[in-house]
Parts: structure tokens; C-alpha cells; sequence
């Protein structure tokens, strides 16, 4: 007698089987998510050479295939076709040229740093004294124009004094053993990042040197796993997300440093002191939206406000001028529609993703926002016209309903009550009558 199989039953088993392990899954996660977490932690550092390697590649490539296509490609085709000898010799050409750029350009910027950083720290180290002296008498000049105001103070002070050094002598004392302990793991961890980013950089030349054939191997495996209809979706999906991605990374990059060059030659211009410390704040927190300008212009100003009010003035007036300036022209000329979210959704992202992973969540909150606001607008969409109805967003702004026949009936306004109904004009007929009535 020979057993007979149905599919139905071995897709409910396989169902089955798969509904248990997840649940079993979502327990462990739910009544065990520290060991989980420290699992990803572990296999996070471990593979972290990896990760970078990954990153630096994926950062690098724009550069790579620009010098390839406008530059290599031209001057090695001019005569014969390209052959596949020729393409690796191109690609380590590109390979080179570019790790060789950047590590020009990382060098060139941290060998004038790092100078007139110094410079600038023991300038203000040894005239500290004489900044807090210039702020003091100009706290005092304006006390004595303001005697509330000095009062209100003195208030204050006085009250929080107290609870002030309490909290120096019962906590911040205590534990400063702790944060040394914690400065010096963090030197060493930093020495481990560095560490981890030169093998990295070295992965990542391998990446570079073989991309086309690891996209060829994703997309094998995409067609493998889907039907042909979802696998190009996804592969169409994939292009989106990293065109969005490095569209606006490398486009808030070269922003940033417009913003810092454009920074350093105003306040130079201006006399405003430490211009280049100034510059570089400035410029290395504009990679942040919409708050970066802000994160930065404010120690920059308190930096400037030791030394001069008067200059710490005019170097906020010109961050102001600045920032518009980006704001309205550069910005939107180099990022251009890289997001296509308005100004609320692009704080909602900086808020959420940078209270949840810090500062690297502010940097990539914004476009990671934007392509999950394009997939679910993508889906609306598809949804609404499978229902045959508009997916203009202006066609829903004076909607009423929509009728069986599918036509959008817009609202009356004049059948709208308002919130507060005002009758000036029978306020005035009794006021007449009133006075009707007095004669």
C-alpha cells in the first residue's frame, strides 16, 4: 500500500512548524532580550572590520566610478575596445587614485587642524583669565544698568548654591575614580576603532575591486528566491534606497565643507577670533540637519562671547546670514529633491532616530525616513488605484466623501458652522434701540 502525500497537508505542517518557532522566538527575545543583545553585541565587534570595510566601500564607490567613466574609461578606449585585462587595470587604477585622494585629503585637513587646534586651546588656556575678567565687567556694566535683573540673580544664586555643592561633594567626587576608569576604556576603544578602520579600508579595496560581481551574486539570488515580478521590485527597491542614501550623504558632505570654507572666509574677513576652530565646529556640525547649524553655531558663539561681545554679535548675525544662505541656495542646489520630505517630517526623523542611536542616528535618520515614506506613499498609492481612486494628495484637501460611483464630492463651505459665531449686527440694532428708547 503506498502512502499518498498531499501539498496541502505539507504546507500546513511547514505552516505550523514556523508559527511554533517564532513563537518560540518572540519568548526568548521577550523574557531574554539581555542575552540576546549581547550576542549582537559580540558578533557586532567581531565583525566590525567587516562592517567598515563594508561602509568605507559603499561611501567610496561614487568616487571610483566618476574617475572610472569621465576620466579612465575615455583615455584607455580611444583606439581599441575596452577588454577584460583592461578593465582590471582600470579598476585598480580608480582603486588607487581614489584610496590615494582620500588619504591626501584626511591629512591635508588634520595636519591644519590639529596645529592651529592646539594653538587656539593654549591661546585660550592662557588668556581664560582675561576673558572671564572682559565678561565679568560686562556682567557688571549691565547689572547696574539692571538692578532687577542683578537682584533676580543674586536670588538664584543663592538658592542653588547650596544644592549645588552638595551634589559636587556627594556625587561628582565620588566618582571621579569611575570616569577616569571610563576615559581611559574609551582611549582604548577608540584605538581598537582605528584599528578596526584600517582593516576595514582594506576590505573595503577588495569590495571595490570585485562590486559588479557581488551585485550580479545579489541578484542571482533575489531571482532564485521571488518571482520574476517581485524580484525586480525589490532589485528596483534596492536601487532607490541606495541612491538615496548616498545621494544625500555624499551631497550634505561637500555641503558641509562649502559651509566651513564660506565660514572661515567670512569671519576671517571679519576679525572674528579663532576663525578656523570656529569654521571647522561649524562645518563639521552642519552634517547634522536642520539642528546641526544650531549644535554648532552655539559653543562657537559662547567661544567668541569670552573675547568680545560686540564680535560674538556679529559672528551670530553672520551664522544667521549664513545659514539662510545654505539653507535656501547651496543646500537644495547640491542635495536637490535627494529626500522629497517636507520640513516637520525631517525633524520628526532627526528627533526620533537621534534619540535612539545619537548623533550617527541624526546623520542617517533623515534619509532612512524618507525610504520608508516612499515605500508606504508607494503603497498607498497602489492600493488607491486598484480602487480606481485619485492619488493627487491636493484631491483630498476639500474632500467631503467619496459615492458608490467613486466621485469625490468636496465639502460646502457654506454649510460649515464656525467654532465662535460673533453678531456684531444685533449688538448695534439694541444699542440703537436702547437709545431709542432714552429719548
Amino acid at each position: 500500500m503506498k502512502l499518498k502525500f498531499e501539498k496541502k497537508y505539507i504546507y500546513f505542517g511547514i505552516t505550523a512548524f514556523l508559527v511554533i518557532a517564532a513563537s518560540i522566538c518572540f519568548y526568548y527575545l521577550l523574557f531574554h532580550w539581555d542575552r540576546f543583545s549581547a550576542r549582537i553585541d559580540s558578533i557586532v565587534k567581531i565583525a566590525s572590520p567587516v562592517l567598515y570595510g563594508m561602509i568605507l566601500a559603499y561611501l567610496l564607490t561614487p568616487l571610483v566610478n566618476t574617475l572610472e567613466r569621465k576620466f579612465l574609461i575615455p583615455a584607455f578606449t580611444r583606439k581599441s575596445k575596452i577588454s577584460s585585462k583592461k578593465k582590471k587595470g582600470i579598476r585598480f587604477i580608480s582603486i588607487t587614485l581614489t584610496i590615494i585622494i582620500v588619504i591626501l585629503v584626511v591629512y591635508g585637513f588634520f595636519s591644519i587642524m590639529i596645529p592651529n587646534l592646539i594653538n587656539s586651546i593654549q591661546s585660550i588656556s592662557m588668556a581664560l583669565p582675561i576673558y572671564v575678567n572682559n565678561l565679568m565687567k560686562f556682567m557688571d556694566k549691565y547689572f547696574e544698568a539692571n538692578p532687577n535683573i542683578e537682584n533676580l540673580v543674586q536670588q538664584l544664586m543663592t538658592t542653588y548654591s547650596t544644592e549645588f555643592n552638595h551634589y559636587v561633594n556627594s556625587n561628582v567626587l565620588p566618582q571621579m575614580e569611575s570616569l577616569l576608569r571610563t576615559v581611559s576604556l574609551s582611549l582604548i576603544s577608540v584605538l581598537k576603532a582605528m584599528w578596526n578602520l584600517i582593516i576595514g579600508l582594506i576590505i573595503s579595496i577588495y569590495v571595490l575591486f570585485s562590486k559588479e560581481t557581488f551585485s550580479a551574486q545579489t541578484k542571482k539570488i533575489i531571482y532564485s528566491i521571488f518571482p520574476t515580478s517581485n524580484a525586480n521590485g525589490l532589485i528596483h527597491d534596492m536601487r532607490f534606497v541606495s541612491d538615496t542614501f548616498i545621494g544625500f550623504i555624499s551631497g550634505k558632505i561637500v555641503d558641509s565643507i562649502i559651509i566651513g570654507l564660506l565660514c572661515f572666509i567670512g569671519t576671517t574677513l571679519l576679525n572674528i577670533p579663532y576663525a578656523l576652530l570656529v569654521s571647522v565646529i561649524v562645518g563639521v556640525t552642519n552634517v547634522i540637519p536642520f539642528f546641526g547649524p544650531y549644535l554648532g553655531a552655539i559653543p562657537s558663539a559662547l567661544l567668541v562671547l569670552m573675547i568680545s561681545p560686540m564680535k560674538c554679535l556679529t559672528f551670530l548675525i553672520f551664522i544667521l546670514i549664513l545659514q539662510q544662505l545654505d539653507g535656501n541656495f547651496i543646500g537644495p542646489k547640491i542635495l536637490g529633491q535627494s529626500t522629497g520630505l517636507t520640513g516637520f517630517w525631517v525633524i520628526f526623523s532627526i528627533t526620533i532616530f537621534g534619540g535612539l542611536f545619537g548623533v550617527l542616528g541624526m546623520i542617517i535618520g533623515v534619509p532612512f525616513f524618507a525610504v520608508v515614506y516612499a515605500f508606504i506613499k508607494r503603497l498607498v498609492e497602489k492600493v488607491l488605484r486598484k480602487r480606481e481612486l485619485s492619488v493627487k494628495t491636493t484631491d483630498y484637501i476639500n474632500l467631503n466623501y467619496i459615492d458608490e460611483s467613486r466621485n469625490m464630492i468636496p465639502k460646502d463651505e457654506s454649510l460649515e458652522k464656525p467654532f465662535f459665531k460673533f453678531s456684531f449686527k444685533k449688538k448695534a440694532t439694541h444699542d440703537n434701540n436702547s437709545d431709542k428708547k432714552e429719548d
